[in-house]
């Protein structure tokens, strides 16, 4: 287990389930320092972390869900206020691969301008509706940062610098739902944070072994599309305005 001053483990949470324990176990035994950022659960799933007793766990809890963006911004303010520079966000829900945590943050301390993203190594468990609906926003979001981005903008282990993921999140009022990943993965490469792609095992895990899944196929593809629509917008009106000038 690897503790420093510079990097932690970020973990957003909305009503998971008993694979958070799992999860952040998991996390804890690859890196010393990792923060739950509790966004309004009501499972109470949350209250089997003080058990474990580890002096780099903290758990933050925010009383009122605003989502993952939400939740990974108010963890990346405090922790910036820690002292900390970057944050390794993985999912509670144990589809991240807690064994590449120490890869990843070893590429974050040579390359700490960039972000590291996961690029996802499927298993045969994937549904193909879910393979093949990805494909969309691959090619949109290549389109938007000119091939600079995350290669799967929609796979959220990434290690992130801090500073620049604060700074384009408060920019903006998008990027708090489900169409964090895409968006923040657009907008640091916009910011000059270049996408560092590293394989990383992704598994689906069934509600029968605890799997636990909030998306929503029409409200969230419908925010997901308005996020796109937003993003090509200002870009247009980036490249008129540089036209222009």
């Amino acid at each position: 287990m690897t503790r420093t001053r510079s990097h932690l483990v970020l973990i957003p949470a909305y009503n998971p389930g008993r694979l958070l324990e799992t999860t952040v176990g998991a996390a804890l035994a690859q890196w010393g320092d990792v923060w739950v950022v509790v966004d309004g659960s009501t499972d109470g799933s949350h209250e089997s972390l003080v058990h474990l007793k580890e002096p780099g766990l903290r758990v933050i809890v925010i009383p009122v869900n605003g989502g993952k963006g939400s939740a990974v911004l108010a963890g990346a303010r405090l922790a910036l206020a820690a002292g900390y520079t970057h944050a390794l966000v993985m999912d509670a829900d144990g589809q991240h691969p807690a064994d590449r945590i120490p890869a990843f943050m070893q590429a974050s301390a040579a390359a700490p301008g960039s972000v590291i993203c996961g690029e996802p190594v499927f298993g045969p468990e994937a549904p193909l509706v879910r393979l093949y609906g990805r494909r969309l926003s691959i090619g949109l979001v290549r389109l938007e940062s000119s091939g600079r981005a995350a290669r799967d903008p929609l796979f959220g282990f990434r290690v992130y610098p801090l500073g620049p993921l604060v700074r384009v999140l408060e920019e903006t009022p998008g990027g708090r739902g489900y169409d964090f990943d895409p968006e923040v993965a657009v907008r640091l490469a916009w910011a000059g944070a270049p996408a560092v792609n590293l394989e990383a095992r992704c598994a689906y895990v069934g509600r029968e072994n605890g799997g636990v899944s909030h998306f929503r196929y029409v409200r969230d593809n419908l925010r997901m599309m308005a996020m796109h629509v937003r993003i090509l917008s200002q870009l247009c009106f980036q490249r008129r305005r540089a036209q222009s000038a």
